[in-house]
């Protein structure tokens, strides 16, 4: 077909679309939009479809049911305020150290206890679940979906299936609704819905501008932690992005109601001590300068100073000598160390001949080579750990050139200290948890800092966690949070 008679094709069909399904007007926006490719039910149905999988993904739903009901509670308190009544809002707190939020059409809405920990009182916390909120209510996914949909006409030509499950298939539903960023338009509008349903709940309308730039705060500090600059972003930020611009926006249209001195902080600091922070048993954890995982029975130790980043699929250490260190497990056809490093892991790539070792009984070998790192040389020294049949773990270390004999020793230390974790360590070693502490008189952020269970910016990680501005005091008698 001729390109042109084609694009008429299509651009008559998204016409027909468009005016058999028609834009309607938002009841919590007053806006139009085009939302027909996506309907009400259909939003109830992709909902109850995605939830087992977003739980899956985040690592299943906290195992705290007084954690789960609380927020359930704030969260339908924020919903009766809301235009849609036709939706069900559900609210679910997910077991991720990962600080994050979103919903999923039919009133589906997600907070991780990452975020938990973040937030510094039931108002910071309305004020996300107020934001996710107006997600729904403005039918923001339902929009993205129906432009997509005709975005995508000149390639799919809804399959000629218009009105079909196949419509959803065609440009694959799923996660892109709620990990996709949203447009600022959409943004703004559920910051002014978010706002209002604070307003309409009772809460200091404050409350989401103070959660905004806690946590860019709390970015800067975590990035500081892991021994980085923050010029990446969060998940939050990933898809929530911060700006002066939108904070000063906040403070503006929450400006606009009546004052509420409503945040409900000892409450809510309640409900989140001894919440886990960080990586829990399933995925891991760091206490000091070790790594356990007692789900699966091992631990190690990196060199002192070194920021330890416990990421999805490895663990990444890395010091101020210039020292890094990688970690991570891969299945293998060959049971023994050498044979895996050279038929497998380095097939090709070797040169020199692994040799044997031995890793607190576990069955281990090591080779190197000259390689580089940032763009300067390095010695790459690699360690293959035979754990069970068919499994290893795996060291990479990149030895600085001209690095001390300290360094190096350190890097040596961290190998051998891989070991399995008894059933008398499985049970004593926990992950770490927020807990309550009382500043008593003469206490700075540095002394209440001092308590901080991390071996990296307690400071910041102090302050972050606790929404104190820089050069901010400590008021004798109040709780604060540090990581125990």
């Amino acid at each position: 077909m001729h390109h042109k008679h084609f694009f008429n094709l299509v651009s008559a069909l998204a016409l027909v679309l468009i005016t058999a399904t028609g834009c309607s007007v938002n009841p919590a926006t007053g806006n139009k939009q085009f939302t027909g490719l996506m309907s009400r039910d259909a939003e109830a149905s992709i909902g109850a479809g995605e939830h087992e999988k977003i739980v899956k993904e985040y690592g299943g739903l906290y195992p705290n049911q007084s954690v789960q009901s609380y927020v359930s509670r704030v969260g339908q308190n924020i919903a009766k305020n809301t235009e849609r009544s036709e939706v069900t809002y559900k609210f679910f707190v997910l077991d991720s150290p990962i600080v994050n939020a979103f919903a999923v059409p039919g009133g589906f809405v997600y907070v991780t206890r990452g975020l938990m920990a973040v937030a510094n009182d039931e108002a910071e916390l309305a004020s996300v679940i107020g934001h996710e909120i107006g997600h729904v209510t403005g039918r923001h996914q339902a929009a993205r979906y129906s432009s997509g949909v005709l975005t995508q006409l000149g390639a799919t030509v809804l399959s000629a299936a218009v009105g079909s499950a196949d419509v959803s298939r065609a440009i694959g539903v799923g996660s892109n609704l709620y990990m996709s960023s949203y447009s600022r338009g959409q943004e703004t509008e559920s910051d002014v819905l978010g706002i209002r349903y604070l307003n309409k709940a009772g809460y200091d309308t404050m409350a989401m501008s103070d959660f905004l730039e806690n946590m860019d705060r709390y970015h800067a500090a975590e990035a500081a932690a892991k021994g980085k600059t923050p010029k990446g972003a969060p998940s939050y930020f990933s898809t929530h992005p911060p700006t002066p611009q939108r904070v000063a926006a906040a403070v503006q249209e929450a400006g606009k109601y009546e004052s509420s001195n409503k945040r409900n902080r000892s409450e809510y600091q309640s409900v989140i001590s001894g919440i886990t922070y960080g990586g829990g048993s399933n995925e891991g954890f760091v206490s000091g300068n070790t790594f356990y995982h007692p789900k699966i029975g091992f631990q190690f130790s990196v060199p002192n100073g070194y920021a330890i980043d416990n990421q999805a699929k490895q663990v990444v250490a890395t010091g101020a000598d210039g020292g890094v260190i990688v970690f991570d497990n891969a299945n293998a056809q060959s049971s023994s160390p050498e044979q895996y490093m050279a038929n497998e892991w380095l097939a090709g790539k070797m040169t020199e001949n692994p040799q044997a070792i031995a890793v607190n009984g576990l069955p281990a070998a090591v080779a190197g080579f000259e390689g580089a790192i940032g763009g300067k040389p390095a010695r790459i020294q690699m360690v293959a750990i035979a754990w069970g049949a068919r499994e290893m773990f795996r060291f990479q270390m990149a030895i600085p050139a001209g690095a001390s004999a300290a360094t190096i020793e350190n890097l040596k230390r961290t190998t051998y200290s891989f070991r399995q974790m008894s059933e008398e360590d499985q049970a004593r070693v926990k992950a770490q948890k927020i807990v309550l502490v009382r500043a008593g008189n003469g206490d700075t952020v540095q002394s209440m800092a001092a308590k901080m269970n991390v071996p990296n910016a307690r400071v910041e990680l102090f302050a972050a966690l606790n929404g104190i501005a820089a050069g901010g005091k400590i008021i004798p008698g109040q709780m604060y949070k540090i990581v125990g």
